[in-house]
């Protein structure tokens, strides 16, 4: 019996998959097709400082060299934000050279003046821009050491290229008040840790990375890299109350001990 041409190709694509390469449906993670996130997070994490794990993990996946992490409260990070504002210029090059995305950051770490010049008369106040975690353009020159002077030198002539928040000082008697466990709902997890180091707060949900709050005046924080939340705390009859704004009110949670 004859076979058409269409049967013919039809039966050859079907049997040239061997059963042997298939991946059963209980063995694809359920965040494919996205990055898996524990191996996001660990590229970000080491992207700071292991040269060797870098290389290791763009070897295999080269597009973890684009990975990004919140670290809490929209503090996003790349892998090469995190080399850049450690000032590590090895693990930069090798990120950039996987198709990490360059970036005003990492220009000005690696010393490059000509972009960074060009990038601020292009967008006119983008030197005010903060990079991970709240660290400023001038910051990042800085930790290029010496081959990134010329872009110290001329971020120290742009107005607000270290632009800071001013923080107001919170006495130990406030410190004592504010620390402690606060509630927000009947889940184990559903419990903020508000704890304290040298007179400054860091607000913790369990399982997640601290983030530390700078203290704006009135009990009212910022925290590290969200220059636009704010955490509140106000103290009542019935005790005292956190609230989160991003910037409508996320929760509210009510101090426990």
């Amino acid at each position: 019996m004859p076979i058409s041409r269409r049967a013919f190709f039809a039966a050859c694509s079907v049997a040239a998959v061997p059963a042997v390469g298939r991946t059963a449906a209980a063995d694809v993670s359920t965040s494919f097709p996205s990055q898996e996130p524990d191996l996001v997070r660990e590229m970000v994490t080491v992207s700071h400082f292991n040269v060797a794990r870098v290389k290791e993990l763009v070897s295999r996946q080269a597009t973890l060299a684009k990975a990004a992490w919140d670290w809490g409260f929209g503090d996003w990070e790349t892998a090469l934000g995190a080399a850049s504002h450690v000032g590590n210029r090895e693990i930069a090059e090798i990120l950039l050279a996987h198709g990490a995305r360059p970036t005003l950051f990492s220009a000005a770490m690696l010393g490059q003046l000509d972009v960074v010049k060009a990038f601020i008369a292009a967008s006119p106040g983008i030197q005010r821009t903060k990079g991970p975690h709240s660290i400023t353009l001038l910051a990042h020159a800085r930790a290029g050491g010496p081959a990134a002077q010329a872009v110290v030198d001329f971020l120290t002539t742009v107005d607000d290229a270290d632009e800071k928040p001013t923080e107001q000082p919170l006495s130990p008697q406030d410190v004592a008040k504010l620390a402690g466990a606060y509630g927000f709902g009947e889940g184990a997890d559903d419990r903020i840790d508000i704890t304290a180091a040298k007179e400054r707060l860091s607000f913790q949900r369990a399982g997640r990375v601290a983030r530390g709050l700078a203290h704006v005046g009135g009990y009212e924080f910022v925290p590290m890299g969200a220059e636009r939340v704010r955490v509140r705390f106000a103290e009542t009859a019935a005790g005292i109350t956190l609230t989160v704004h991003d910037p409508d009110v996320v929760f509210t949670a009510r101090k426990r001990s």
